[in-house]
């Protein structure tokens, strides 16, 4: 099968600037990449003209939660692929926090299985580090591997024990796999939902102190240290955690990480009141210190790359209230237009470090063959309008939840097309 992408402006890493081109892929892989100067006929070969529009590997987003099994009410595989299709991802990589908890090769397989009857996006199942995530009793690393799993992880919860934490890396640093980690003490968060800041301060609530990340960040990265496993600290929120990954980095621990749009955004000082748990997130909106902490994290390499966290709730759950609703929020289709916003048309950063922190870093991370816009890579694609500009409708989305605190924002720079083995997956 053949596609031709004609007139994409197209990142250059060695010029740092767009140049026009044209694009044939065949069979699912990239195989020329032409100057827009040059004649080309398609033939027979179906086309897409981008019309200018931004042309880049397809997004990766290496942490998001699909709830399927057992929560399908709040997503599913096929409602989440089709709304990580629409933000631009070509390959997602979902959480084990399911039920049951994707800690049996069958589950495992389920997820491969689903997701490759739906055809649309590439989806990259972990699995549980511990049984039914109690951190009690070590999983079949090597059976879950062998069904499709591509790495271990209690993300929803942190592991407790550091000596089961200890022993999951040994058995993982074997089969040359890596650990994912949720860290949060559990005996520092009891009862609280937002960050210890100015918010919890005005509002006379229970804060959950920077300490209960950063304890488990620094554990570990001395256990990765000792075991010589790949340590991968999710969604890092804090100062503290960003110092102790650098020091660890900085004497050869094979330690990397991730950060979430909202911890770069948002702060708890935007937090609006106690009547909205749309704001409410695992973990929670750090203070103006920490944001730039991690922003810098990110800026001189301490933090890799660049995932949403995609935590779908329905509407119910998130009516009943701060205290008792569920963490987390979406991120699919909003991830690019708000990053792009905020950081390249500010002037922060080039289109070329975004791109590389949502495509190439977290496949060299992961050692994923994708991420790449080049002749033999894998045709995963995605086409944005950059000079697209509309406000976030949270009713406007294929995801079956819309909660979001980011609903009226006027962004720009709007995925259009995405293109996963050269098969067109969504377009607008």
């Amino acid at each position: 099968m053949s596609l031709w992408i004609k007139n994409g402006n197209v990142w250059n890493e060695g010029t740092k600037r767009l140049e026009s081109k044209h694009i044939r892929i065949e069979d699912g892989i990239i195989a020329e990449l032409l100057d827009s100067g040059a004649d080309v006929d398609t033939g027979s070969a179906d086309a897409v003209d981008a019309g200018g529009k931004l042309v880049s590997a397809g997004f990766i987003d290496m942490h998001v939660h699909l709830r399927d099994p057992g929560f399908e009410h709040k997503e599913d595989i096929i409602t989440g692929s089709r709304s990580a299709a629409k933000g631009g991802f070509t390959t997602i990589a979902c959480m084990p926090n399911t039920r049951p908890v994707i800690d049996k090769p069958e589950t495992v397989k389920y997820v491969v299985d689903k997701a490759k009857n739906a055809g649309i996006v590439k989806v990259l199942p972990y699995a549980a580090i511990t049984k039914n995530e109690l951190g009690r009793e070590l999983t079949d690393f090597a059976a879950l591997k062998e069904a499709g799993a591509i790495g271990f992880t209690d993300d929803g919860v942190g592991v407790q024990n550091a000596q089961m934490m200890k022993d999951a890396m040994a058995l993982a640093r074997s089969l040359d796999m890596p650990v994912i980690a949720h860290c949060e003490d559990d005996t520092l968060v009891e009862g609280a939902w937002a960050s210890e800041g100015e918010f919890s301060r005005k509002h006379g609530i229970k804060g959950i102190p920077n300490e209960s990340e950063a304890i488990h960040v620094g554990r570990d990265a001395l256990l990765a240290e000792a075991t010589g496993v790949h340590y991968h600290v999710c969604h890092v929120s804090t100062e503290q955690s960003v110092r102790l990954i650098r020091l660890a980095k900085s004497v050869g621990t094979k330690i990397t990480a991730e950060v979430c749009p909202h911890h770069l955004i948002l702060s708890d000082e935007d937090i609006p009141g106690l009547d909205d748990a749309n704001w409410k997130m695992n973990p929670p909106l750090r203070t103006p210190r920490d944001v730039q902490a991690v922003i810098e994290g990110l800026e001189d390499g301490t933090i890799d790359m660049i995932v949403t966290d995609h935590a779908p709730h329905s509407a119910e759950e998130k009516a009943r209230g701060v205290d008792l609703a569920p963490f987390g929020i979406v991120g699919f289709e909003t991830a690019f237009p708000l990053l792009y916003t905020k950081f390249v048309e500010t002037g922060r950063w080039s289109l070329g470090f975004l791109l590389e922190k949502m495509t190439k870093d977290p496949a060299r991370v992961f050692r994923l063959n994708t991420g790449r816009l080049e002749v033999g890579a894998p045709a995963d694609i995605t086409i944005v309008d950059l000079e697209s500009e509309r406000a976030v409708d949270p009713a406007d989305t294929l995801s079956k939840s819309s909660n979001t605190p980011f609903g009226g924002w006027q962004l720009k720079g709007w995925p259009v097309t995405t293109i996963v083995n050269g098969n067109i997956v969504w377009s607008e």
